[in-house]
């Protein structure tokens, strides 16, 4: 489609530090309030279907290869992609709109990212625009109306952007309307706190040092998936008020809470792949329903000595539990593709707790899985391949046990060989990549290896 002042890299993006000042108190709360009531007049969706919905409905939403660390801690992911220019109007004050340049993988989620007090977004995160959208999003910078619009107004501003970008960009048939989410900094931050709780049907929100003068803010009526990241050193919006912001949320929603060691209020403004290893993953889970991106959240954080503070609600499930692969129609075996034998569960009879091991494919009843419609993977009939104990951690044993409906005896076969617990993100694995007969399976981190792929036949 044709598209206007479009290139392929990002705008140079610089930190620029936010002061608070005391005309916030004299912010045009009229102006607040005709934006509002315009956007909520325009009903609970942001757009009507598009042509991409039967190709999104047919591939599900998840999007990439199969995630390594390596991946997520790199500056740029699989997606090569362009940008183009928004003008002022729409209820904002203009920006720029990073997208994805692969039409092959049906529509992509979207966020809009606004920026703090006084600030400019393509001063201040602009950088995280190219970066995101190279990991399948599509991304709207936005500039606020005036440099000291209020959080209100900010919130306000999310909201229109997501609408122009849904029903009136130049990639709104790019652009999957159910799937949008809010990212802001400082008093963007807690716009993007206020633009979830207006918006309930929106995936995620995300509030980089989410403050504002005055304070008071709660988010006691949030009932979307927030991330909060702090900065130990930050003396405008402090960790001890963020730690209060944080508890205000409903213990039922899904939320997640980190302070960066060292960082101070601007640290958000200058690249860096701490809090994009927290966004990222965030974003794939929420938006994307993309399971296998909970490993560098649950249970416990990858490189855990950048954050002095860490306060998870694990496991994280994405709204409707995601859209995986259709599963295979018959039982059959599952072969290691590293060494050509079969996932076996040991014992001619069901034997509960038995961690499942890799055996010369015989075609017995102990070596014939069948994936149901509920993503479990049987065995005799009414034994599930299951998590011990629940775990959601490296190393975890993969089992046999009674069927029981919950999340760890559910599994995602990926078009790429991989199986995925449901609940962990996690792989499953031969380990220590051993291929003779005897070697015990379990659950660990994705990393590609010919030990954790896999075929059903």
């Amino acid at each position: 489609m044709p598209r206007d002042t479009k290139s392929a890299t990002a705008p140079a993006g610089g930190g620029t530090s936010e002061r608070w000042s005391v005309r916030a108190a004299a912010i045009a709360i009229a102006a607040v309030v005709t934006v509002l009531a315009a956007l909520l007049a325009a009903g609970p969706g942001f757009a009507q279907p598009n042509g991409h919905d039967d190709v999104a409905a047919a591939q599900g939403t998840q999007r990439g290869p199969d995630p390594t660390l390596a991946m997520i801690e790199a500056n740029r992911g699989p997606f090569a992609t362009a940008q183009v220019t928004v003008p002022t109007g729409n209820g904002f004050g203009g920006g720029m709109i990073y997208y994805p340049t692969d039409t092959s993988q049906g529509t992509w989620g979207a966020l809009a990212i606004v920026p703090g007090y006084t600030a400019l977004c393509a001063n201040e995160e602009a950088w995280m625009g190219p970066w995101l959208s190279s990991f399948g999003f599509v991304v709207i910078c936005v500039e606020t109306n005036t440099r000291t619009d209020s959080d209100s107004q900010r919130a306000a501003e999310l909201v229109a952007a997501l609408n122009y970008l849904t029903t009136a960009s130049a990639v709104k048939g790019e652009v999957d309307p159910a799937r949008l989410a809010v990212l802001g900094h400082s008093a963007g931050g807690a716009g993007a706190m206020e633009a979830a709780e207006q918006r309930p049907t929106l995936r995620a929100a995300i509030g980089l040092a989410p403050g504002f003068p005055g304070g008071g803010l709660s988010l006691a009526s949030d009932t979307i998936p927030t991330l909060i990241i702090g900065g130990q050193n930050d003396s405008v919006v402090t960790p001890s008020y963020l730690s209060n912001l944080y508890a205000t949320l409903p213990a039922s929603t899904q939320s997640d809470f980190a302070q960066i060691a060292g960082a101070d209020h601007v640290y958000y403004t200058h690249p860096n792949n701490v809090e994009m290893k927290l966004i990222i993953p965030w974003l794939k889970v929420f938006v994307d329903s993309d399971t296998r991106y909970t490993q560098f959240l649950c249970p416990t954080l990858p490189d855990p000595s950048t954050v002095s503070q860490y306060q998870p609600k694990c496991p994280y499930v994405p709204q409707g539990g995601g859209t995986p692969p259709p599963p295979p129609p018959n039982a059959g075996a599952v072969v290691g593709a590293g060494s050509g034998r079969c996932v076996d569960a040991p014992g001619a009879t069901p034997t509960a707790n038995a961690q499942v091991r890799l055996w010369d494919c015989t075609g017995q009843a102990s070596q014939l899985w069948t994936y149901t419609s509920a993503h479990e993977l049987r065995v005799y009939g009414n034994d599930c391949l299951d998590a011990d104990g629940a775990g959601t951690s490296p190393g975890t044993k993969v089992i046999v046990w009674s069927c029981n409906g919950q999340p760890n005896q559910q599994w995602y076969v990926n078009a790429s060989g991989t199986i995925t617990g449901v609940q962990s993100g996690l792989c499953l694995d031969a380990t220590g990549a051993g291929t003779a007969n005897g070697t015990l399976v379990e659950l660990w981190t994705c990393n590609g290896g010919s030990n954790q792929r896999w075929t059903l036949k």
